[in-house]
């Protein structure tokens, strides 16, 4: 397939990138990661489909490039062959040596698609996964009373516990970053889980809110008990989703359920916003009681929504040799973050 690739000269004003969904496609997350190593690149195909393509410097001459979940358009979903053919148009309009071009592509497959690791075209199913290839969307659209009648019994029992055990819910402030941070460490010793700097975090809010085009909404929400601050979430407003990124819960009040008390009023907010989505991002595939994270696997799906798979994350590399000695080191670090380290 024939693809025309050229280079946007100035995305933050080219409306072309503002128009989807994909809050990791936009500008803003372009700069967001440009603040932490990163290169933004940004392309237009064929003149209409945006694309962002991230990179960053291995060593030895050589980058990695990532599309984070992209391409959004211009590529049939399913067609490998021509996937590949617009990354090899788009390598040549980056500077420097890219080992290989990595895709998270927004295609939804069957679980046993997203099962299979053989080559396909000329990509390689990466070592591991950035993004989580499955996930649970509601639709949102709905009055509230069928959105409620959607979840499962135990869920809408939580939410309606949660108040009458007294926890309330409120939009938190910037300069309360720092105390949801201090949950959110407590909760990553707990689940041993990895977590960013603070500064990280700061970072995606500060430039949010400079009020620069394209900008998402983003929201801290707040549970407190007593009071007191025992759990927050971040959500993201981004056209007609809304994009739950981070959940934290202190050691404390936890069987007053003030996780299901904010899903349900960052659902409500995101649904008065005109968001039609409510992606609670990133499941488990399956349900399997021995799961590492079987718990969130049943927590997220009891708010009814649609568990949707995706292909995964998949290397089209442009030095094999060179490739397969990164995927090595690569799993060999994944392999202790998210097993020896759990232990």
């Amino acid at each position: 397939m024939n693809f025309r690739v050229e280079r946007a000269a100035d995305p933050s004003g080219d409306r072309r990138f503002y128009h989807h969904d994909t809050l990791l496609q936009t500008p803003f997350w372009g700069r967001f990661k440009a603040s932490f190593g990163w290169q933004d690149h940004y392309f237009l195909i064929n003149d209409t489909d945006p694309l962002l393509v991230l990179t960053r410097p291995l060593g030895g001459g050589f980058h990695l490039g990532y599309v984070p979940w992209g391409p959004g358009a211009g590529v049939t979903p399913g067609d490998w062959a021509a996937l590949e053919d617009l990354a090899r148009e788009v390598c040549p309009l980056i500077t420097g040596k890219l080992l290989f071009l990595r895709f998270d592509p927004l295609w939804e497959v069957t679980r046993e698609e997203q099962e299979r690791k053989d080559v396909r075209s000329g990509f390689h199913r990466a070592s591991l996964d950035i993004q989580p290839p499955s996930t649970v969307i509601m639709d949102i659209a709905p009055p509230e009373d069928e959105i409620l009648e959607a979840m499962k019994k135990k869920t809408r029992y939580n939410i309606r516990l949660a108040e009458k055990k007294g926890v309330t819910v409120r939009r938190g402030r910037g300069e309360e970053l720092s105390r949801w941070y201090g949950i959110y460490e407590e909760t990553a010793r707990r689940d041993r889980i990895a977590l960013h700097r603070e500064d990280y975090y700061r970072t995606l809010f500060d430039l949010a809110g400079d009020g620069g085009p394209g900008r998402p909404d983003l929201r801290l929400y707040l549970a407190e008990i007593e009071g007191k601050v025992e759990a927050g979430i971040v959500v993201a407003h981004q056209g007609r989703r809304a994009t739950y990124l981070y959940g934290a819960s202190s050691n404390n009040h936890r069987n007053a359920m003030p996780a299901y008390a904010l899903q349900w009023r960052a659902v409500q907010e995101a649904r008065a916003a005109g968001c039609t989505e409510y992606d609670l991002y990133g499941i488990p595939p399956e349900e399997d009681p021995d799961h590492p994270m079987a718990g969130l696997y049943r927590f997220k799906t009891g708010f009814g929504g649609s568990i949707i798979h995706r292909p995964g994350s998949w290397d089209l590399p442009f030095h094999p040799a060179v490739y397969r000695l990164y995927r090595l080191a690569e799993a060999a670090r994944g392999w202790y973050y998210r097993k020896f380290r759990k232990r």
